[in-house]
């Protein structure tokens, strides 16, 4: 232990002149407000047509949606999904609660919901898919071989350094959202009611199990899942950067793995064994939101499952190849 932590230290160091989480914060900052102000613009046009009257523009929705059902352009996939919005939208409005009211609060949920299968992943994917590899390719690893600590050691800092930055950008993610939008939406709305507890059973929505829960705690459990697949996404670089020994390719396949991963996700309602990818099982908090899953059958304790599943396995090799494979050549 007390030669780890010099370790970590010494990790946490170069990961800061790396620059990379201070990209990362640049990037949410300037993304950020542009959302924010989209949503704004789509508000106060909300706000003309309807005013006040929130029921009359969730009663639109239903009738919108349940107008194209009887339509042959719109494919049959597509229509589960708006079969299943038509049911929560009118339990929405049997309980009077508004699942369209602004804020902060609600703009940050809405925004990391969205941004948990891909986005975050991808700023994950950027701290993560080098943190061996760049060292391979500019010689330091060979330094930190020369020295009387174990391979193992040396590896484990670098994967306690990671999980750190992951947990760190995960925290910096809320935060920096729900300052911004508060901006363009005010800061309130942590008691507002949220409806959880939707469970699909086809193309039909199971409601016995529906319950409200306070924004802030729907915020926890949304944060927990998405903690969970950064934790996994990062395992998976961490993998990919000890095995290649070039910082551009762990980054490209990383990268392609989580592009390719979000259009079969789209695509794989017809490939059942495509649950078992990692790619697939990413959009846990679709569960909490009662979003239909890509496949037929999948639960959220499914996906955890395979998720952790791939780390560890993604860890095994890691050590496996890092403590066996000769790295000073």
């Amino acid at each position: 232990m007390n030669r780890m932590i010099p370790l970590v230290k010494n990790e946490m160091i170069k990961m800061i002149k790396k620059k990379r989480f201070y990209v990362i914060l640049l990037v949410l900052v300037v993304l950020v407000p542009m959302f924010a102000y989209a949503q704004l613009k789509v508000s106060m046009n909300s706000q003309e047509k309807y005013g006040d009257d929130w029921r009359r523009q969730v009663q639109q929705g239903i009738t919108d949606n349940q107008n194209s059902l009887g339509s042959d352009r719109v494919p049959e996939e597509w229509k589960k999904y708006r079969k299943i919005y038509i049911q929560q939208m009118k339990y929405y409005l049997e309980h009077d609660i508004n699942p369209q009211q602004t804020g902060g609060v609600s703009f940050t949920r809405e925004f990391l919901n969205n941004a948990a299968t891909l986005f975050i992943p991808l700023l994950i994917m950027g701290v993560g898919s080098d943190i061996v590899s760049s060292e391979r390719t500019t010689g330091t690893v060979k330094m930190l071989l020369t020295r009387p600590i174990r391979r193992w050691k040396i590896l484990l800092s670098k994967l306690i350094t990671l999980l750190m930055f992951v947990s760190l950008i995960v925290v910096s993610a809320y935060v920096i959202c729900y300052l911004i939008s508060g901006l363009f939406f005010g800061y309130g709305g942590f008691n507002m009611p949220v409806l959880t507890g939707f469970v699909l059973n086809g193309a039909e929505v199971d409601i016995s199990g529906v319950h409200a829960v306070p924004q802030w705690e729907y915020l926890l459990m949304q944060a927990g899942l998405i903690w969970f697949v950064s934790i996994t996404v990062a395992m998976l670089a961490f993998m990919v950067s000890v095995l290649v020994r070039s910082t551009a390719a762990s980054i490209v396949i990383m990268m392609a793995a989580l592009i390719a991963g979000n259009i079969l996700t789209n695509m794989a309602s017809a490939w059942t064994s495509a649950k078992y990818l990692f790619m697939v099982n990413l959009g846990l908090t679709n569960y909490l939101a009662g979003s239909p899953a890509p496949i037929e059958g999948m639960t959220l304790g499914f996906s955890l499952m395979i998720l952790a599943i791939w780390a560890v396995c993604s860890l095994f090799v890691s050590f496996l190849v890092f403590t066996k494979q000769d790295i000073l050549n």
